[in-house]
């Protein structure tokens, strides 16, 4: 994987999920939407943090860009849970 994809790879995920929360809140617009507000900042934060590491690799390449993937990954599926139990509570 070069570093383009991978870069192109976190665009995508981090703004799918902001997509899902947006969608959430534009079907719900009675709802109190500030949980979410919080969601997408730390989505925001995870982009920039994603972003920034990807472009300043420390040691073997090859391992440090799979770990950044799992974090991604992890961080990514830890921000759905938050917003499913948002959705859930909510409802």
């Amino acid at each position: 994987m070069n570093l383009r994809v991978f870069k192109k790879d976190i665009e995508f995920f981090v703004a799918e999920f902001i997509d899902d929360c947006a969608l959430f809140v534009a079907l719900n617009p009675h709802k109190d939407a500030d949980e979410i507000a919080q969601i997408i900042d730390e989505a925001v934060e995870l982009y920039n943090s994603l972003k920034t590491r990807a472009s300043h690799p420390e040691g073997n390449k090859k391992a440090f860009y799979r770990a950044l993937t799992q974090e991604m990954f992890a961080k990514l599926d830890e921000l759905c849970e938050k917003l499913s139990s948002v959705v859930s509570k909510q409802e």
